[in-house]
């Protein structure tokens, strides 16, 4: 064999290595780069978006009322049919109410009583019904007791005649 056939034989044996080594280190990088864009998806965000849900609604549901309205004309067939269903910050709040439900209806039919039928024919009668009726519950329906707090009134029937 000449030099030269001995020397190509040698750059050759020694080629095939060299390419498994490198194609084995280009796979070991883009697996190592692969692996660490999966975890950094599952640990790139941050705490505070890991909001927990709102705590579940607490609602109070009340009958509904019928009530003559006062009007000009003292006109007996004004009536106002209205049923509402009260929205609560906590469960201790509802369970007062329903305790004491007879003195809540008692302030609610008092107040649903001196209303007017002309304010209550508007949308913003009806938001400062909303409003009256918040105001007219926060005092505590016993002595001793903290004042009740109503988030919103929703008004679940609503019949002015």
């Amino acid at each position: 064999m000449s030099d030269n056939a001995k020397a190509k034989g040698r750059k050759r044996s020694l080629l095939i290595p060299v390419l498994l080594i490198v194609t084995l280190a280009a796979c070991s990088v883009a697996g190592y780069a692969v692996w660490r864009m999966m975890n950094k998806h599952e640990s790139d965000k941050p705490e505070a978006a890991k909001v927990e849900p709102p705590p579940a609604p607490v609602f109070f549901a009340l009958d509904t009322f019928t009530v003559n309205l006062v009007n000009p004309d003292n006109d007996p067939d004004r009536v106002l049919y209205v049923g509402f269903t009260l929205r609560l910050p906590d469960e201790d709040t509802r369970r007062r109410m329903n305790d004491y439900l007879p003195d809540v209806r008692s302030r609610l039919l008092l107040l649903l009583s001196r209303q007017s039928a002309a304010a209550l024919a508007t949308e913003p009668g009806k938001q400062a019904l909303i409003d009256q009726i918040k105001q007219v519950l926060s005092p505590p329906l016993v002595k001793g007791q903290p004042a009740q707090v109503v988030t919103d009134v929703l008004f679940t029937a609503f019949i002015l005649r």
